[in-house]
């Protein structure tokens, strides 16, 4: 039985009234019911997503968004922004897809400059870029409203946009912008459990997609379309995940999304605030530091894994102890989904107590 609160990148915690709402008798997925449930989905999606485009519901990670998109809109070459581990990997995925694909890369923690991936895109080579706004393993949040600025000056690259870690938390107008596909997965701000992916398609990119041949199937963008206008998923979707998600829809329409993007500035800052008070600094660049979760040097050079176990054992809160080649070098923190002041500044209270034993004497 886990007894400890989750202040990891994800997933984060689930409140007892999303719980509850996931406990909704399932219904046939290609009923009326289901169409209904699907449908009243629909228009709190469209808000926030900022799009008029649908949005669509697919019963996986977003991992399976992001590879389905290689297969439904490259013909050419992909351009892979890499900045951490899991934009880093979109590379690996698109070789592993059968697709050409060249890499833009920076340093772990350091975003992507507009101006180098205008000059790459200069070259005319590539019709598909894949960037991840928030890169949750280093805490950096790219500035994708200046690399939309770039990117409408080759209108023959589709944009794939990873705003998993982001998504609700900052404002981020997909249609204001021209973000062709867009998309996230439950288990981070949306405070659900993991296991539903959702995402946007423009109509620039549904017609790349009706050129592309092998889509496959099961993340084809063009049987999502096909669906969604009968109010249904392609295959079968997970009910009481969108049970949950017609609740967690209404729950953040309550608050107010202005509210909600606010709220997350506020806790991050507590948790920035903390980092400094300590001596401690950030991975990324504070201009460009995620808003969802925090990623901290670990220029103290503590023991990380004991202090992230102490935390864990002693009071039953957990964080994380880095990810990947920077495991130990940093820690992360996350802020994200329905955190509060008083949630926050108990966990940073908390992370107190633990940290003297770990401080240099």
């Amino acid at each position: 039985m886990i007894d400890y609160k989750l202040h990891i990148p994800g997933p984060v915690n689930v409140s007892d009234q999303t719980y509850k709402a996931m406990c909704t008798p399932v219904m046939g997925h290609r009923s009326a019911d289901f169409v209904d449930l699907y449908q009243a989905c629909q228009p709190n999606l469209q808000k926030l997503f900022q799009t008029t485009d649908p949005v669509f519901l697919s019963t996986s990670s977003a991992w399976g968004v992001m590879e389905g998109a290689l297969r439904n809109l490259c013909n050419k070459k992909v351009l892979c922004c890499m900045c951490g581990a899991f934009s880093d990997k979109w590379l690996d995925v698109a070789h592993r897809s059968g697709l050409e694909a060249d890499a833009l890369q920076v340093e772990w923690g350091q975003h992507i400059e507009p101006e180098d991936l205008k000059s790459k895109l200069s070259s005319g080579e590539y019709d598909v870029l894949t960037l991840v706004h928030n890169e949750t393993s280093c805490g950096m949040m790219n500035p994708l409203a200046d690399i939309m600025d770039v990117l409408k000056e080759f209108p023959d690259v589709i944009s794939v946009i990873d705003t998993v870690s982001s998504f609700s938390v900052v404002s981020i107008p997909k249609d204001l912008w021209g973000i062709d596909v867009i998309l996230t997965g439950s288990q981070k701000a949306l405070a659900m459990p993991p296991g539903l992916a959702l995402f946007s398609v423009s109509e620039r990119a549904f017609k790349r997609a009706e050129e592309v041949k092998g889509r496959g199937y099961y993340f084809d963008f063009l049987e999502f379309r096909s669906n969604h206008t009968k109010g249904m998923t392609p295959s079968t979707p997970v009910i009481p995940l969108i049970h949950a998600l017609n609740h967690t829809l209404k729950t953040i329409f309550e608050e107010g999304l202005e509210n909600r993007f606010l709220r997350h500035e506020k806790l991050n800052q507590m948790v920035h605030n903390w980092v400094f008070n300590h001596g401690f600094e950030l991975l990324p660049q504070k201009e460009f530091s995620s808003k969802s979760l925090t990623c901290v040097r670990n220029n103290l050079d503590i023991d990380v894994a004991g202090f992230v176990k102490t935390l864990r054992e002693e009071k039953k809160i957990s964080i994380d102890g880095g990810y990947g080649k920077i495991k130990g070098k940093t820690f992360r923190i996350s802020n994200m989904g329905n955190e509060s002041e008083d949630s926050i500044n108990y966990l940073l209270s908390q992370m107190d107590d633990v940290l003297s034993k770990f401080l240099p004497s």
